[in-house]
């Protein structure tokens, strides 16, 4: 125990390494990638710090070659996730009452050693299991990850700090306790940051947790488990129990000690989870915090005074980036009949630039789709879209999963705003543009917030400043982060903290205070230094 009052070490962003030609760096990931496809692993379930095995297996294969296996991994069910709520129900007491520093080192250390030891391992994985790029890979499963372990530590002493005013002869104080329960974290494939940040932001504010990861991810996610556990998280904090979301996540939903819902995939599943929470809100001890970022059609709205190569620059980058498999990734575009032509010409030629194959090929900008389901529903919309008499394919549209899940880039236009591939999320490696008359932006604006149920990102591109406050105030809950000339994808720790509304989720900010602070429990303390000694109050001394 130690008297001082601490403060983190300040928080800057994690340096993102460019894997440049004969980069030590380089060489190190490359040598990284040849072990990791050399030596497949079996992975268990993780309960309590010990490996727990069920002999259900299922299969982590690299999605640009669907014959290569990883990995074997344990799948959980209703008994795994009732062992898990034991351990992290065991885990609590010591964990919620260890002083807030402790638990902040942890994660700190654990910041350090995705820094420089487990950084290649890491990129590596997320690269392989997710057919990411090395700058893909990068971004995601180093930098953002290191930034997430390093500012929210100090988000999480901001929330200690926030306290309440004291008058005389009294103390008055607020206790940030974590929440009476576990928190159930349901982790996607697309972001091993989101995958290492989202059961880890509850345990830093005194939480235990069971871990669900997406089934096409255990791999990198499995690697994160083993990073936390070297950093010294205690046994029990963190349960990683993969497995079909029916049979891990239904029995965790319905368990008396679930106190919160940490949760980042599809608005259809996230509102299926909220719909179980409340059929069983009379079961459980507290109401469950439920947080959650879902679904996106995220949007580039261009102004007749765009600037047409940071248009397409950010149309390219933002669409067909991780094969378009981000919430944020552009997925509609609005654009002026006077810079159609121009920025038509120059978008398909980029596009069918774009190098796509195995992403340990340093040259490839896109790999594969995550998985044959994926493959099929971005296939679905394309095969629509080729058939339909209000749409134009202007590049890309060919798939091949022979070898991997190969989609091509593809530029739909759609001949009306309402077309089924400008109102729904595909999740996927196709952007669709609508051309609009240039006198119809303030319409058009208009048209863009009403046409789908989602607003998690959206660009603007203008140099018309009064057109750009215009866009500002006509999609001003369009879109949960918002972006002036660039592209709608990117958000980096500490500087734009990240999350939607409508569809998109419950805008809850992950890297902010304003995430963390939902993980916490208040208990406002008055103590009185000069207690009352007489009932009486003066204004009875005279009738």
């Amino acid at each position: 125990m130690t008297s001082a009052i601490l403060t983190v070490p300040k928080p800057s962003n994690e340096p993102v390494k460019e894997y440049r030609p004969g980069s030590p760096e380089k060489k190190e990931l490359k040598a990284q990638l040849g072990r990791m496809l050399g030596e497949p692993i079996e992975i268990p379930i993780i309960i309590g710090g010990r490996s727990v095995t069920t002999g259900k297996l299922g299969q982590c294969l690299c999605p640009h070659d669907h014959r290569h296996v990883l990995a074997r991994y344990h799948q959980a069910g209703t008994a795994e996730v009732a062992q898990a709520a034991t351990a992290a129900a065991a885990a609590y007491p010591a964990w919620s009452s260890m002083p807030w520093e402790a638990r902040l080192a942890v994660f700190l250390k654990a910041a350090d050693l995705l820094a420089t030891k487990y950084r290649p391992i890491l990129n590596a994985a997320t690269m392989l299991g997710q057919s990411k790029t090395a700058h893909q890979a990068e971004i995601d499963a180093a930098c953002e990850l290191i930034d997430f372990y390093r500012f929210n530590p100090h988000y999480a002493c901001q929330v200690y700090a926030e306290q309440p005013g004291s008058g005389w002869g009294m103390w008055n104080y607020v206790d940030h306790r974590p929440l009476e329960g576990f928190v159930l974290a349901v982790t996607p494939f697309n972001f091993t940051s989101i995958a290492g940040n989202l059961p880890t932001a509850p345990a830093m504010m005194g939480n235990t947790v069971i871990w669900k990861p997406a089934s096409s991810a255990v791999y990198s996610a499995y690697f994160v488990m083993k990073l936390l556990e070297e950093a010294g998280l205690p046994p029990g904090v963190i349960n990683m129990v993969p497995g079909p979301g029916g049979a891990v996540g239904d029995p965790a939903l319905r368990h008396p000690n679930l106190a919160g819902v940490h949760f980042t995939g599809s608005t259809d599943v996230f509102q299926r989870m909220w719909a179980i929470v409340g059929e069983n809100i009379k079961s459980y001890r507290s109401y469950p915090r439920i947080v959650g970022e879902t679904g996106g059609k995220d949007f580039i709205f261009a102004h007749v005074s765009a600037d047409p190569d940071a248009l397409v620059t950010a149309a390219v980058r933002g669409a067909y980036e991780l094969q378009g498999q981000k919430c944020s990734a552009a997925s509609r575009m609005y654009l002026p009949e006077s810079l159609y032509a121009a920025v038509k010409d120059r978008l398909v030629e980029q596009i069918r630039s774009i190098a796509m194959g195995d992403p340990t090929d340093f040259r490839n900008f896109m790999a594969a789709v995550i998985d044959r389901h994926a493959f099929a529903d971005i296939k679905g919309y394309i095969d629509y879209a080729k058939g339909s008499a209000d749409a134009e394919i202007l590049a890309g549209g060919e798939c091949d999963d022979s070898r991997g899940y190969f989609i091509a880039p593809t530029l739909v236009r759609a001949k009306r705003p309402d077309f089924k591939l400008m109102q729904e999320e595909i999740f996927g490696p196709v952007l669709t543009l609508f051309v609009y008359p240039d006198g119809e932006y303030e319409s058009t604006l208009e048209l863009c917030d009403r046409t789908s149920p989602y607003a998690l990102t959206g660009a603007v591109l203008a140099r018309d400043r009064a057109a750009i406050v215009q866009a500002m105030d006509r999609l001003r809950h369009a879109a949960g982060n918002f972006y002036i000339n660039d592209k709608p994808t990117g958000a980096v720790v500490g500087q734009q903290p990240f999350g939607g509304a409508r569809a998109s989720g419950t805008n809850d900010k992950a890297g902010s205070v304003l995430n963390l602070v939902r993980w916490v429990s208040p208990r406002t303390v008055k103590e009185n230094f000069v207690p009352p000694t007489e009932y009486r109050y003066p204004f009875m001394a005279e009738q």
